[in-house]
């Protein structure tokens, strides 16, 4: 479900590109280090983003290192992480596990079973920590498998729960900003789950899965309507995210963070109605 929160690098500058990939490489790095090789298997631009947020809301010192990796063996890279990278390399576990899990369920395929099986001593060792996380993650995820089992095709309902799942994954400790991070990750996580729903929707139809937008694709004969349609959904939702981020003291990496929040977001999107993936 994720990859979605992502940069939009054409209008990012060169030096703010150059802090980002330091972010992305930290996580795959933390991941390897606190997991293994499977640890770097989970690694998205999802959580690359919540490190950055939460590094600049809360002003973390980072460490800073040049390092060689298989992907680029050879020229070193920067690398940049924190506590917060920690953290969300602790949540990318969680999300991981429960994924394959809902995928071993649903369908029984083997990936599933393989990656549930793969990622359950990190996802235990990471819920034993992480409690109020993992048991809202998997409160959420048991909702939402009930709302495609019913077959509901009320959008808003299912990203309701991924909603509030997001929700909790960025408010990393209750404190003075709770209230703005809650409401911020609850919008961005429905933005997140509407655009996943849009990006599926073909396929989904063709391999007969759930899909909360299906029963109204294939009622409409004017797919600019359709695409209308969800444009509204998604910009309801990440206007909503805006506001609450605007409200938060994030001024280290704001221009990366903007360009995530009013650019990155929509790169799926913009490629599936330009380049006619939705037809």
């Amino acid at each position: 479900m994720f990859g979605y929160v992502q940069i939009r690098k054409p209008e990012l500058k060169i030096k703010d590109y150059t802090v980002y990939h330091g972010f992305y490489c930290g996580l795959c790095e933390r991941l390897r280090n606190r997991y293994g090789f499977i640890g770097r298997l989970t690694l998205t631009y999802d959580m690359t983003f919540m490190t950055i947020f939460l590094t600049s809301l809360y002003d973390s010192d980072n460490i800073s290192e040049k390092k060689r990796c298989v992907v680029h063996p050879a020229k070193k890279q920067t690398v940049i992480y924190n506590k917060y990278t920690d953290y969300c390399a602790d949540m990318n576990m969680l999300l991981s596990y429960y994924h394959c899990l809902d995928d071993k369920n649903d369908d029984g395929s083997v990936k599933g079973y393989v990656g549930a099986a793969i990622y359950d001593k990190a996802h235990r060792q990471v819920a034993r920590v992480y409690r109020r996380q993992a048991a809202c993650i998997k409160k959420s995820l048991k909702k939402l498998t009930l709302v495609e089992k019913n077959d509901n095709s009320d959008i808003l309902e299912a990203a309701d729960c991924f909603g509030k799942l997001l929700a909790e994954l960025f408010c990393y400790k209750k404190d003075y900003f709770e209230k703005q991070i809650r409401k911020f990750g609850y919008h961005l996580g429905r933005f997140v789950y509407i655009m996943d729903a849009f990006d599926d929707i073909r396929e989904d139809i063709e391999k007969e899965r759930f899909n909360p937008l299906k029963k109204e694709y294939l009622a409409t004969d004017d797919k600019d309507c359709f695409n209308r349609r969800v444009y509204d959904m998604l910009l309801d939702e990440i206007s909503e995210a805006c506001a609450e981020f605007e409200k938060l003291p994030c001024v280290q990496y704001i221009d990366i963070l903007r360009n995530i929040l009013y650019a990155g977001v929509w790169n799926k999107f913009d490629k599936i109605v330009n380049g006619n993936e939705v037809k």
